[in-house]
């Protein structure tokens, strides 16, 4: 459905255990509603899924990767993990997520040659995962991961990251 989300997500995700060298880049944060009981919330259908990505020369993102399945594969993994199963017809949970890259983002960093500031073109990417109360409608949780974009990468790559990201998202999500 939207393939632009991988790159975005390959840049961004993590895989279970200790970030090796192709995560450590990867950053992870989460925040629940401190008044929500988790323990209620059994079932989950999906909300949607968003891209927003500049990507002009097409640097990030390998052929016949379809990045929003493999989102969708692991935020349910994780989910399944927790006991929870979808239920499109009457859940208690919606889960939405969003992905981002701007292949053309600049930052200031220091040229360990010379010393001096310079600026470089850093690309960055992000994924947000959000779960609503399908009650309410109020977001209960949400997580984001964040990580300087890898150009050109393979699939087993970016399958990595994501899972990094997704995974390590997830494990902050209460109990």
């Amino acid at each position: 459905m939207h393939k632009h989300l991988f790159a975005l997500v390959g840049i961004v995700l993590l895989t279970t255990g200790c970030a090796s060298s192709i995560t450590k880049d990867i950053m992870v944060e989460a925040e629940a509603d401190p008044k929500v009981n988790f323990t209620g919330y059994k079932t989950y259908t999906w909300l949607g899924s968003a891209a927003i990505v500049n990507d002009p020369d097409g640097k990030w993102e390998p052929p016949q990767f379809d990045a929003d399945a493999e989102i969708q594969f692991l935020i349910d993994r994780e989910l399944h993990a927790r006991g929870m199963s979808e239920d499109s017809i009457n859940p208690d949970m919606l889960v939405a997520y969003a992905a981002g890259i701007d292949m053309d983002s600049m930052d200031i960093k220091i040229d360990p040659k010379s010393d001096l500031v310079v600026l470089e073109n850093v690309p960055l990417g992000a994924l947000t995962i959000i779960l609503i109360d399908a009650y309410t409608g109020l977001a209960i949780w949400g997580g984001t991961a964040t990580a300087e974009i890898q150009q050109s990468p393979d699939q087993q790559t970016i399958r990595k990251r994501l899972d990094f990201a997704v995974t390590q998202m997830l494990k902050k999500l209460p109990k």
